[in-house]
């Protein structure tokens, strides 16, 4: 009865458990390690527990035969397993000692528990952490950010298109952060800082020897990206001799260090980023087709904020709460003057201007709250410009063409125009305007 009643307890507990002989040599196998490695105990008894769980961890460093060894149990720790039907699988391992009524040590016990739901649920919250860091409403930008899982999983190359201040680096970055690759090196490079030979040795790196100030070996950013990611900034800058060489290292993925007779194997995913035309840069001769095509498999086009202003409230928010944390100031918001000023410059350097902006305004304001004078001269200039050609149209045109953009809303037209709603209303009244 007693013997009964172990078993039915045995197979009852929702963990895999599994009993091996002082020979790693499987004794007992319950109904959970079944379910989760899909053998049945008929297969499992009487092989060795390194045939069913197959993993180079049972060879290398098996926490059974480790604990039989050293009497020390293994509390939770995390293994990838092969079940039956080949798949990988991530489980929890604690392991003790199997001793007889008389204490005499015949064997160990492992208890083992599925991850995958976790496994899975971690990614999950991981991508979407990662994702969130793109601050965005825009439908265009939505669209491209629902496509980087799906792109970051693959390991083709992606051009990433855009003005500059954008946020190009950004998306490489969360393509990264996203991707198989996110625990190797990300490293970006700068083809346009760097003059032609100087950037062939920084990407392909260089022996002892090589040139006159060669007097030790170097890696490349190829070396030290492996593994993971290496994002080529302004690609259009490369020097055509050097783009060359970029696309045989991309065609069959291989390079000579500088002075070396030695081909290296390169392990990194190339992302490039560029402000310029390319399709232009091939037609005037500047860059080549081929490597284009060899980057471009994915192509990523960065609208800049000029073509979705309805960010720009969300970035000032989002970039508000970045330097409060920064700086410590008590700065609770932005004026609306200041927020339609914000939003009436053309911004040409897209979110990296705004970002400079209100860094520029956290250092001049001393309150708790962001105006208009705390933005920097240039924005405050376009308004007071903007303001006084104002008044040479008609601003009964101007106010009913905003209201109309805002389909009656007082508040935000306001906003828009810069002025209090209460201003507002009082001269529509002035100017018979009736919403």
């Amino acid at each position: 009865m007693e013997a009964k009643l172990s078993r039915l307890i045995f197979n009852s507990i929702s963990d895999g458990v599994f009993t091996i002989d002082r020979n790693c040599v499987i004794t007992s196998f319950n109904k959970s390690a079944e379910r989760i490695t899909g053998f049945s105990r008929k297969e499992a008894i009487g092989k060795h527990c390194f045939d069913i769980f197959r993993t180079e961890v049972c060879h290398r460093q098996c926490a059974l035969k480790d604990t039989l060894k050293t009497h020390a149990p293994v509390q939770n720790a995390r293994v990838t397993i092969i079940t039956r039907d080949g798949r990988e699988l991530p489980i929890q391992i604690t392991t003790t000692l199997l001793k007889d009524d008389e204490g005499i040590l015949v064997g160990g016990v492992e208890f083992f528990r599925d991850m995958s739901e976790i496994e899975r649920l971690r990614q999950s919250l991981e991508q979407k952490s990662t994702l969130e860091d793109i601050v965005s409403v825009n439908p265009r930008m939505q669209e491209l950010i629902g496509l980087l899982p799906d792109v970051a999983a693959s390991e083709c190359n992606v051009l990433i298109q855009g003005p500059s201040g954008c946020g190009k680096e950004l998306f490489a970055q969360v393509i990264h952060n996203l991707s198989p690759r996110r625990y190797g090196p990300y490293i970006r490079i700068n083809c346009g800082a760097l003059p032609a030979t100087l950037l062939e040795s920084e990407l392909f790196g260089y022996e002892k020897g090589a040139f006159t100030d060669a007097k030790r070996d170097k890696p490349g950013q190829f070396a030290l990206a492996a593994g993971g990611t290496l994002l080529l900034d302004e690609i259009s800058e490369m020097d055509i001799a050097l783009q060359v060489k970029l696309l045989r290292v991309l065609n069959n993925g291989e390079y000579r260090p500088l002075g070396s007779a030695k081909t290296l194997h390169a392990d990194a995913r190339i992302i490039a980023a560029t402000n310029a035309d390319l399709e232009d840069f091939i037609a005037r001769g500047k860059f080549r087709q081929d490597l284009f095509y060899r980057v471009n498999v994915v192509n990523i086009l960065v609208p800049p904020l000029r073509e979705r202003p309805e960010d720009i409230p969300l970035l000032v928010n989002h970039f508000l709460q970045v330097f409060r944390e920064k700086s410590g100031k008590a700065i609770e918001q932005v004026s609306p003057e200041a927020m339609a000023a914000l939003r009436r410059h053309p911004l040409p350097g897209n979110v990296r201007e705004l970002e400079n902006a209100m860094e520029h305004a956290f250092v001049m304001c001393h309150g708790t709250e962001i105006r208009l004078e705390h933005l920097p001269p240039h924005i405050i200039s376009t308004t007071l410009t903007q303001a006084g050609d104002n008044r040479f149209a008609s601003e009964k045109e101007t106010i009913l063409q905003v209201l109309s953009r805002y389909r009656g809303n007082r508040t935000r037209a306001a906003t828009e125009l810069g002025m209090h709603r209460s201003t507002l209303w009082r001269k529509m009244r002035s100017m018979g305007i009736e919403i």
